[in-house]
């Protein structure tokens, strides 16, 4: 049930068009792990190595940037737009904004060579990886080098809810199959320590975002939510909703969060460029400091990172749902 909807609802829209707007790249006789076929792994990081054939690498004329559709991307086109600037003067482009309405029209738009910089949310980051090429470098941190965000299961401040097992009989609303904490965290969590599962034990509602799902539970659309804390947190601090209006009933580990980086196909040196765009940005008075600032622990600066360490967690959740990174 768990597999099909990752590889049937989340993927059918990039299967019909993957490969569109460039050629497909012909498959090699190169190490790759759970890579797709196009791509190599000659290092061993899990993630796709740069072309070796330099008709395949890309230095375009415009960088095409997109933030992972977590919220309305509408907001985040202002908020970016310092960063973008300064991305701009640091690799000579222009730089342009794509919202995306999905996780999977982002990955699919990687795949197809339609965007070149992006944030993946946390659960979207190995299928991107995997299926579009996507190389993860960065990740928001406070200047103290603290990051994460939780998982959290919320019901509306007024419900009879009091436990994860009051939730049998109703409805639960998740944001997209790709999402870490707003499907796949939490179903792993239903599943196997409460054996809970959707269509047997409770209903499940998809509501596309984070955002949604919170002011559905907080109007009382659904009667609890899978979210990230993160995006509660900023909603609240915005005054889109207020806390007394929900009520949070688990709260899981903490995840990374958006992963930042670039196609793998860019020339390198544009590549390095984009990779010290993110470092030496200067966050102070910027709109990027004044939204992610309220997050806890506030998002400050740009730290590097790994996909094989800091998503280790993440692996080990879609193998426990027997998620497929296939792109077929």
């Amino acid at each position: 049930m768990l597999r099909r909807l990752m590889t049937v609802a989340a993927l059918v829209a990039l299967a019909m068009t993957a490969g569109q707007g460039t050629p497909r790249a012909q498959a090699q006789d190169c190490p790759r792990g759970q890579l797709d076929a196009r791509y190599c792994d000659r290092n061993g990081d899990l993630v796709a190595d740069a072309p070796t054939n330099p008709r395949e690498l890309v230095d375009p004329s415009v960088l095409i940037f997109a933030y992972t559709p977590v919220e309305d991307p509408a907001v985040y086109r202002t908020v970016w737009q310092p960063f973008m600037d300064h991305l701009a003067r640091e690799t000579g482009k222009r730089v342009q904004f794509f919202s995306v309405q999905s996780n999977a029209a982002q990955i699919e738009a990687m795949r197809a060579g339609r965007l070149h910089v992006a944030g993946f949310n946390t659960g979207s980051n190995p299928l991107a990886v995997n299926c579009a090429g996507f190389v993860p470098f960065a990740m928001m941190a406070s200047n103290t080098g603290a990051f994460g965000y939780e998982m959290e299961i919320i019901v509306p401040a007024s419900s009879t809810a009091q436990r994860i097992e009051d939730l049998r009989g109703r409805t639960i609303a998740f944001t997209s199959e790709t999402s870490n904490s707003g499907f796949k965290a939490p179903s792993a969590l239903l599943a196997s320590q409460f054996n809970m599962r959707a269509g047997r034990d409770f209903t499940a509602a998809f509501s596309g975002r984070h955002d949604n799902s919170i002011l559905g539970v907080a109007n009382r659309d659904y009667d609890a939510a899978a979210i990230a804390n993160s995006v509660l947190t900023r909603m609240v601090a915005r005054n889109v909703v207020r806390p007394d209006q929900l009520r949070t009933i688990f709260r899981s580990q903490s995840f990374p969060t958006t992963g930042y980086g670039h196609a793998h196909n860019l020339s390198p040196a544009l590549a390095e460029k984009v990779r010290a765009a993110f470092f030496n940005f200067n966050w102070t008075g910027t709109a990027l400091a004044t939204e992610f600032g309220k997050s806890q622990p506030p998002a400050e600066k740009f730290i590097p990172i790994t996909y094989r360490e800091h998503w280790g967690v993440v692996r080990q959740i879609d193998a426990a749902l027997e998620v497929s990174y296939a792109c077929r």
